[in-house]
């Protein structure tokens, strides 16, 4: 028997009024499936939505501190559930268990850090011109808050979103990624658990077009967060100028590694392929150009492809397995699809480039680890946001052509370089065009604490995590009292 599963709107579990149901399969193993969940419709939203706007008030009026309850009660309901939501995400979308795992304690880590928020300050004395006069600022949340998530971090970009919209007052309707439901609607048992109000949390599965389009035109939403592909990014930030409402858009990559002449080698290789081929590559900050010096670029070559060929490719529940599926069967296709421009391209395939089918892989989505070497900047493995497990080499005169090279895409979230030349860091960290700059490690890695989004088409520019959260989830009121 098949599981089911629902919407969750104004503290219920309901079924969508279409009575369409999505059925929702493993990766690794296609004959493996998690179960069912609703095909909504806009209609389903539009209930969504009106409960969230029914609950914003009372939630709205209550204190920071008691808000943080909530989230203090999810963390340790989230806590206590982390191995059957981490299970559960990688049947669902083909991540490793230990990444798996690592992702859900990762959740518990944000809403203990949101759920302090509520004790911090909101605003700031500021000296009037009048001195019987006190102006200071508060902080209002923005009210009903549109959360479009994607599948490749189905617990921790879901909870850095709503984590922070719910401390600062917001009320919250979400759609979750299709390949990533099951698990959402595991988080949200957990919320449920932990007692929320009624209609301060609502879940809605279903298409983008149907459900993610709802969200987005319905004038009771008063801000838009959503993290995914450019293509939909940029349709949902016109929909949401065109009324005058908050959005915040988290898109593509096309993140460097810079390897430098003074980099020590072993670092660097582990680190790109750490960064490149974990979780198949499935990461926006995930490395997909690796640019080397020509004075150590064979020696470079050799190491990483030494690493990359020690891979173990399977499903992401078997302990030797270090990387797993990609997430779906287009997910595949586009991979397969790249490495064949690559190929066409011509750049030359050193390592993978192969969909895996035999015994164990027959029935799942995997692709080898790949590596092109003699990429040429306008080639479209080195333009275009692949989403996989493939690497391209770049041969790169010195440092300051690495950086050129570097910057020659239109995307700007992550970059990383190693290099042992101080000079060389300074310059890197201003020379860069990403938002994400890290120096000796790997491109994929944010911390909670700190805030995160990209430059160039990358980013609609606005911060998530951390205190720069606060900037997009609520408005400034300054105030002017005079007795």
């Amino acid at each position: 028997m098949v599981d089911s599963f629902y919407n969750y709107i104004e503290g219920q579990w309901a079924s969508s009024t279409t009575d369409r149901w999505t059925k929702v399969i493993n990766p690794a193993n296609t004959d493996d499936v998690l179960g069912n969940v609703p095909a909504s419709s806009s209609k389903d939203a539009e209930k969504a939505i009106l409960a969230a706007k029914k609950a914003k008030t009372e939630w709205k009026k209550m204190s920071g501190p008691s808000r943080g309850e909530y989230l203090y009660k999810a963390a340790e309901v989230l806590d206590a559930n982390k191995e059957d939501i981490a299970r559960t995400m990688t049947r669902e979308m083909g991540k490793t268990f230990p990444e798996a795992l690592g992702e859900t304690n990762r959740g518990v880590a944000i809403l203990r850090y949101y759920a302090g928020e509520g004790m911090r300050k909101t605003g700031d004395v500021i000296p009037s011109s009048d001195k019987d006069a006190l102006m200071h600022t508060i902080r209002a949340p923005l009210g009903v808050v549109g959360v479009i998530t994607p599948w490749n971090f189905p617990v921790a970009i879901p909870i850095w979103k709503m984590a922070p919209a719910l401390i600062y007052g917001n009320t919250v309707v979400i759609k979750p990624a299709n390949g990533a439901c099951i698990t959402a609607i595991k988080i949200f048992k957990c919320l449920e658990e932990a007692g929320f109000p009624e209609g301060v949390i609502n879940l809605v599965s279903g298409s983008g077009s149907e459900v993610g389009n709802a969200i987005t035109t319905n004038e009771k939403v008063a801000g838009i967060t959503f993290t995914g592909s450019d293509t939909v990014g940029k349709q949902i930030g016109q929909e949401a100028l065109k009324r005058g409402i908050k959005y915040q858009l988290e898109m593509g990559g096309k993140n460097p590694v810079i390897v430098t002449k003074s980099a020590d080698l072993d670092l660097a290789a582990t680190a790109t392929v750490s960064g490149g081929l974990k979780s198949t590559g499935q990461k926006c900050t995930a490395t997909s150009r690796v640019i080397v010096e020509k004075d150590v670029y064979e020696e470079f070559k050799e190491k990483l492809l030494q690493k990359v060929s020690e891979i173990n490719v399977g499903d992401g529940l078997e302990e030797t397995t270090w990387m797993g599926p990609c997430a779906s069967e287009s997910q595949l296709d586009n991979v397969l699809s790249y490495i064949e421009k690559g190929v066409k391209e011509g750049a030359e395939l050193v390592a993978g480039g192969s969909r895996l089918t035999q015994g164990s892989f027959a029935k799942g989505y995997y692709v080898e680890p790949t590596v092109f070497d003699n990429v040429t900047t306008d080639m479209a493995i080195a333009q275009e946001e692949i989403f996989g497990p493939v690497l391209a080499l770049i041969k790169a005169d010195n440092f300051e052509e690495s950086i050129e090279l570097a910057n020659n895409v239109e995307f700007g979230l992550s970059a990383s370089v190693f290099t042992k030349d101080i000079q060389q860091m300074l310059d890197f960290m201003d020379d860069i065009e990403a938002g994400l700059v890290r120096v000796n490690a790997e491109s994929a890695g944010v911390e909670l604490q700190a805030p995160f989004g990209g430059m160039k088409k990358s980013s609609s520019h606005s911060r998530e995590q951390g205190e720069a959260a606060k900037e997009f989830f609520t408005s400034i009121k300054t105030v002017f009292v005079k007795g």
